[in-house]
């Protein structure tokens, strides 16, 4: 009988908000992008447009500004409603997306980021 994988959802990665939606933010996803949930955003400033985090940029994705609440796609066209978690969270290590060549480094780096926004990362079941 084959196994049946089920895919992560909020409640894996999203562990404490604040109540009346306050730790979440809309945010644009760049087009060209199809991200999942749990991604580690980064926001390019020169159109204040969100996207995966990317340590080796220099165009603002290199700061990680929150992490994303829901599969976004954004293959085509700008996706403007995205949700983020961007403050007063906690959430679950493992259910975070990061880049595949992120250097150990570069991901505690991101993560001392996301904590000083008042999103912590923890080891959670």
């Amino acid at each position: 009988m084959p196994a049946i994988t089920q895919r992560p959802n909020l409640g894996d990665l999203l562990k404490y908000e604040a109540p009346n939606l306050y730790s979440r933010d809309a945010g644009t996803v760049a087009a060209g992008r199809n991200l999942l949930l749990g991604t580690v955003l980064g926001k390019r400033t020169a159109d204040g447009k969100c996207a995966a985090l990317d340590p080796s940029a220099t165009d603002g994705t290199e700061n990680a500004i929150g992490v994303l609440a829901a599969d976004t796609d954004a293959t085509l066209i700008d996706h403007e409603d995205a949700i983020l978690i961007a403050r007063h969270a906690i959430v679950a290590r493992s259910a975070l997306v990061w880049p595949d060549t992120i250097a150990p480094a570069e991901k505690a780096a991101a993560e001392a980021q996301l904590a000083a926004l008042g999103i912590l990362v923890r080891d959670a079941a």
